[in-house]
């Protein structure tokens, strides 16, 4: 007999600045599929400036990048961070949503009314797209980056939701986890959710880009 509870989980966050009467903006940035937000926080030093906060929260699951065998060969431990898997998802998106907004409370004044970005990295483009379709919370611009939406949001609900929001995708050209295949499945949902984002593309692998960076964080 499976069986669930709930109970109090400590979770970590990396923040580049408090929030304070100066800031104008605050991104929230979630990462992608075996990464960590100590280190993916650092790709966003390119916009750090004194108006602006960058938040970056870590997926609740962690893990060895490499088996152990070849752990054993090559000394190798490093570990990385994933929002979810295919085993227990719907839990793992309950609680995962319950985290990130439970930071915002933390970290968002309730006087707060600078602009808010929600960019989410490859895996964490379909977290952060279900965290914004969830509507606890208030932002402005929803970045997905190297990656789409999920196929199983609810569309109606998002897509209402995301017709008043600043939506953008970024990708580089030669990534190869954006088939052609891929490409048009982002149509096809960017098109169930009666949406025309913002398209902007580089040259380049799976990665962020730091001049396309600059360049939206001046927008």
């Amino acid at each position: 007999m499976q069986k669930e509870l709930t109970f109090q989980f400590k979770a970590r966050y990396v923040i580049s600045a408090p929030v304070t009467h100066t800031t104008k903006h605050i991104w929230f940035v979630l990462h992608g599929y075996g990464q960590l937000a100590e280190y993916f926080i650092r790709k966003f030093d390119v916009i750090q400036n004194e108006e602006t906060t960058i938040i970056a929260p870590e997926g609740l699951s962690r893990f060895y990048l490499q088996e152990v065998t070849t752990r054993t060969q090559t000394g190798n431990n490093k570990v990385g961070a994933t929002w979810m898997t295919k085993e227990n998802r719907l839990t793992d998106i309950e609680n995962y949503l319950n985290y990130l907004t439970k930071i915002y409370d933390t970290e968002v004044p309730a006087d707060y009314i600078g602009k808010i970005t929600l960019l989410g990295f490859s895996q964490g483009a379909a977290t952060a797209s279900r965290w914004a379709a969830d509507n606890r919370i208030r932002f402005d611009r929803l970045i997905l980056w190297a990656g789409i939406f999920p196929p199983d949001m609810e569309f109606d609900k998002a897509g209402k939701l995301l017709q008043h929001k600043e939506v953008v995708e970024v990708y580089g050209t030669n990534d190869p986890f954006l088939t052609d295949a891929r490409l048009k499945e982002m149509t096809q949902l960017n098109q169930q959710l009666g949406l025309n984002p913002t398209v902007i593309t580089f040259d380049g692998q799976h990665e962020l880009n730091a001049t396309v960076l600059k360049k939206i964080s001046n927008s």
